[in-house]
């Protein structure tokens, strides 16, 4: 029977990182039962930041980049000797047991909704692959922000569907505008909204007496940093965080 699991040796290829992306299913419908607060809602989103530290834990990737529903994790060292099905079913069934528990903790309510994440493996074969997928994703956390306070603040005067079709027929300047005539500057809210979270190592100098020296010494050790005012993906920010 062991030779009908035709995909279970399906690896990524030899020599390459990879970026796990892991999206929320059917989150609308979540969003509605929690009621949370539009177009962001912080404890949703350090929701998001704690199941990134919970994979931070569980498998020391380079890089997490998180917005919206979506997580984005970038590894060096593969766990599960690349077995694209493992690493498939065990990051979306540890984000979705994280987020349950963070979502009952946060919101302090029994979550009555079956909650999973999708998974997709994508290799990056160079640092170049690696700035221009995370500035994709960047770009798409940026049209997400704009488009999310354009629906919410036009759904204040119309209907859902009427919001919606006056969105379509706006360009992102026009957008811009409409918002800032109903006192709302795109360019003064939180960093985060704007361009996601990211999660990294950065060392840390702390001093520990050497119970052989008696003296104090410096150390250093890793801690994972939440950066919440990314700056624009580019080559120059990945190499400064150590990935590149």
């Amino acid at each position: 029977m062991k030779d009908y699991e035709i995909y279970s040796n399906l690896k990524v290829p030899r020599g390459s990182k990879i970026i796990s992306r892991l999206d929320g299913r059917n989150f609308h419908n979540l969003t509605k039962k929690l009621n949370l607060n539009k177009p962001y809602d912080d404890n949703f989103i350090e929701s998001m930041v704690n199941i990134s530290r919970d994979i931070f834990n569980e498998f020391s990737p380079l890089f997490i980049y998180t917005f919206s529903d979506e997580l984005n994790v970038l590894l060096s060292e593969i766990p599960f000797s690349g077995r694209i099905e493992k690493l498939n079913s065990v990051f979306s069934s540890l984000a979705s047991s994280s987020m349950l528990k963070n979502l009952i903790e946060s919101f302090d309510i029994n979550v009555d909704q079956n909650i999973s994440f999708d998974s997709r493996i994508i290799p990056v074969s160079n640092d170049t692959d690696i700035v221009k997928y995370f500035k994709w994703r960047q770009d798409e956390a940026w049209r997400n922000y704009v488009n999310s306070y354009g629906y919410w603040t036009l759904k204040k005067d119309f209907s859902p569907e009427i919001a919606t079709d006056k969105l379509k027929n706006l360009k992102s300047s026009g957008i811009h505008q409409m918002l800032f005539e109903k006192g709302i500057n795109l360019n003064d809210l939180p960093t985060y909204q704007k361009r996601g979270i990211g999660l990294y190592k950065e060392k840390k100098e702390s001093t520990v007496l050497n119970p052989k020296t008696g003296k104090k010494e410096g150390s250093h050790r890793n801690y994972v940093f939440i950066d919440r005012n990314l700056s624009i993906f580019d080559k120059k920010f990945f190499k400064k965080i150590n990935i590149l």
